[in-house]
């Protein structure tokens, strides 16, 4: 491939089972069965005091749920599918979905109402948040990805490629630790990576199969993309 600089060495390839059970296992059994949802659950957050959780699903459902009080969830009613929640630092009472829909919705914790809505231009596939700079990411099936300034609540750039396809209602894009780019995988196989400040494509890295997602490791040295085919590939920037 045509590269803005030498792609970066694999680190590491692995099936995400393996890869899931050596990261994930941290207990030998759940602390905690939420159940309460009728459809499959896309997306799960803790809030800012790590007591209470929600999630996302494709019951057309958010649900809040209280773990040290008790496990009786309060629902959100959100009428499309849930793909994707945001939660937790600096965000206070404030809950953010992205739904088949095309819409993003703020919802207040404590009542349980969708105060503000966002309408983007595609179904919504995944959401990611910069709470120091109070920036939204919201990743669309019309192969796009959209920049939202949550203080304004509107769009202040658009991000898209040549050869870029978002081909799944659960693809996820991520901002790297520090803000300066975004990442998303494509059909064909492809991570692209574009910097925030000029939107311009820095880096491609090639995959054999279709990139469902893509997650920064929190020093922003690392960076992980997986395939539909149960591969983990691991990059050194």
């Amino acid at each position: 491939p045509h590269l803005s600089r030498p792609l970066p060495s694999p680190l590491l390839a692995t099936p995400l089972t393996s890869l899931g059970h050596s990261c994930f296992s941290l207990t030998p059994s759940p602390q905690h069965t939420l159940s309460g949802h009728s459809n499959k659950v896309l997306a799960a957050k803790f809030l800012e005091d790590n007591y209470k959780v929600v999630t996302g699903s494709h019951d057309s459902t958010l649900k809040l749920w209280d773990l040290q009080r008790g496990m009786n969830p309060k629902t959100f009613l959100a009428i499309s599918r849930c793909n994707d929640v945001i939660a937790g630092r600096g965000m206070g009472s404030t809950i953010i979905s992205g739904h088949l829909d095309q819409k993003v919705r703020l919802w207040d914790a404590r009542s349980g109402n969708a105060n503000e809505e966002i309408m983007l231009e595609g179904k919504i596939t995944s959401l990611d948040h910069l709470p120091e700079r109070q920036l939204l990411l919201a990743c669309c099936r019309d192969n796009t990805i959209r920049l939202i300034d949550l203080r304004q609540k509107s769009v202040v750039n658009t991000f898209t490629a040549e050869g870029f396809n978002v081909s799944l209602d659960w693809s996820r894009a991520c901002f790297s630790p520090e803000g300066k780019y975004i990442a998303a995988g494509s059909h064909d196989g492809t991570v692209f990576v574009w910097e925030v400040a000029t939107g311009k494509v820095r880096s491609k890295k090639e995959h054999s199969s279709v990139v469902v997602s893509c997650s920064w490791h929190p020093s922003g040295y690392l960076f992980a993309s997986a395939e539909r085919t149960k591969k983990v590939t691991l990059w050194r920037q």
